[in-house]
């Protein structure tokens, strides 16, 4: 029978979630000066996105150790239950309003040594990262913007361990942190011709943790003035600690996105 080692697979659940999801400032992965405007003269941009990053950094729950983790995309997707992404920006002149939903939910059962306290352990780990925020563009023409950035991220980690079997059978215990951070930074875009665009943001901030900061840089292809996409590179950092609950990682990694402009 294959052993596993309790807190590792605790500590990696937790931290598979958010390198999908993290959260995080993310900014919409389209150009938003080349779109569609409405009557009322607004443009919107919805854009569902994936991220397929991995993470490293120090955590601690439950009463464990700290515990220092190095985990590839490939270590997170095998746990993977569901993931959900997505930005979207109202746009009307130089004003903006940004937000992003991040959702997560990973699952790993496992069992424990000689099935003594447990036949069989299941980790359920669950983050969500909402962020909320408005722009200004300081410059701005016919091939792209650049903006000044403010706004909130909420986040909320949450991991829940049962044991089945054993001494310990039918024990569920959970942890949880809830925290909102304030971000500012810049975020714009520039075509180099009515299709190829390059996109980029950086963001820094905090509050709830000690600092949350987020970058990326991707290149974008226009098919019409509906729909485009993008590819690239994403990187985003958080350190939080508050009652033995640690989360301080970064994660990292290439990021694809398609844009539906209206």
């Amino acid at each position: 029978m294959k052993t596993i080692d309790l807190p590792a697979i605790v500590m990696l659940a937790v931290l598979s979630t958010t390198s999908l999801g993290n959260a995080a400032d993310l900014t919409p992965l389209a150009p938003e000066a080349k779109t569609v405007e409405t009557r009322s003269g607004w443009e919107f941009t919805v854009a569902p996105y994936f991220w397929a990053a991995g993470i490293s950094g120090n955590v601690r729950q439950f009463g464990l150790p700290e515990v220092k983790i190095d985990a590839d995309f490939g270590d997170i997707l095998d746990n993977l239950d569901f993931a959900f992404m997505a930005t979207a920006e109202a746009r009307y002149d130089r004003y903006s309003i940004v937000g992003d939903i991040i959702y997560v939910k990973l699952g790993a059962d496992a069992h424990t040594p000689r099935g003594i306290f447990a036949d069989s352990v299941g980790v359920t780990a669950e983050t969500f990262a909402g962020l909320l925020g408005v722009g200004y563009a300081i410059l701005e023409d016919q091939n792209g913007h650049l903006d000044v950035f403010g706004g909130v991220k909420v986040w909320s980690v949450e991991t829940d361990i049962s044991f089945n079997g054993g001494l310990l059978a039918g024990v569920e215990r959970d942890d949880s942190a809830t925290w909102a951070d304030a971000v500012v930074g810049l975020r714009g875009n520039y075509f180099f011709t009515p299709e190829i665009y390059v996109t980029g943001w950086g963001l820094v901030g905090g509050g709830g943790a000690d600092v949350d900061w987020d970058v990326g840089l991707g290149l974008g292809y226009k098919f019409n003035d509906t729909i485009s996409a993008v590819a690239g590179y994403r990187a985003i950092g958080v350190n939080y600690e508050d009652d033995g609950f640690v989360f301080d990682v970064v994660q990292q990694g290439p990021i694809l996105g398609v844009a539906f402009h209206f």
